[in-house]
């Protein structure tokens, strides 16, 4: 029978493989289009958008099934890499890193396509984003700001109550270290159930912020940032792997 942290695991790796699937697709829908095969429509850059989209809803609905089988092992997840791990914020990404790719993307793409901007034969990819959308990416830039705050202050006040009444005070009455108490382990499971919430809520947050950034960029834009956002995801955890071997931790 599988342990929890085998089952954890088992989430993580199909997501990584979806990621790595998808990609794929909308690499080679790009592809065909650059090489000036069948032009990539409106209709089917919205569906692999919305492909993606349905992906991660799949994807967060079956975390906040695991969360309350093992909170803790999502917060402090074994099969990341350390690199991955010391970036995490309520056990993933934050929101806001979607828009700092989005203006990442931008400037990049505007200094690579620059002669073929001016004489007006650019794509339509990020590097001809207007300024109405970003002002939009703005606004959701600084919306989804405001929201990670209020869950790291929530988060915080978790981590807080671990030296509050009644952990810390019957740790304190303890006359050898770490042994059994009813009353610590209901107090802990109340305190995991509070990270579950919260975990759901930053999935929330999540999956809305990319939904609605979506909706601001064009259906091409979309899937030239969901290849982006996919690679850079990808890459992360093949780096995080070069560097555990380097510190010999795997």
């Amino acid at each position: 029978m599988a342990s929890d942290d085998q089952i954890l695991q088992r989430c993580f790796h199909e997501w990584m493989a979806i990621q790595e699937q998808e990609l794929n697709q909308l690499l080679q829908a790009l592809n065909q289009n650059e090489n000036g095969g069948d032009d990539l429509t409106e209709t089917s850059c919205a569906q692999l958008t919305e492909k993606s989209i349905n992906s991660f809803q799949e994807y967060i609905d079956k975390r906040a099934q695991l969360s309350r089988l093992d909170i803790s092992g999502l917060f402090s997840p074994s099969w990341n890499t350390a690199l991955e791990k010391s970036l995490l914020w309520v056990a993933g990404c934050r929101p806001s890193m979607y828009i700092r790719l989005t203006y990442a993307l931008c400037g990049s793409q505007v200094e690579l396509h620059l002669s073929e901007i001016i004489q007006g034969l650019a794509g339509g990819n990020l590097g001809q984003i207007s300024a109405a959308q970003l002002r939009m990416i703005n606004d959701l830039h600084m919306k989804t700001i405001k929201e990670e705050d209020k869950l790291s202050n929530k988060l915080a006040g978790l981590q807080e109550n671990i030296a509050d009444q009644p952990i810390a005070i019957v740790a304190k009455r303890m006359s050898r270290v770490g042994e059994a108490s009813g009353e610590v382990d209901h107090a802990l499971d109340e305190h995991e159930s509070s990270m579950a919430n919260i975990l759901q809520e930053a999935d929330k947050l999540r999956l809305s912020t990319l939904k609605e950034l979506l909706s601001i960029l064009t259906p091409l834009q979309g899937v030239d940032f969901l290849v982006a956002s996919k690679k850079l995801h990808l890459c992360m955890h093949e780096w995080g792997k070069i560097r555990d071997n380097r510190h010999g931790r795997r």
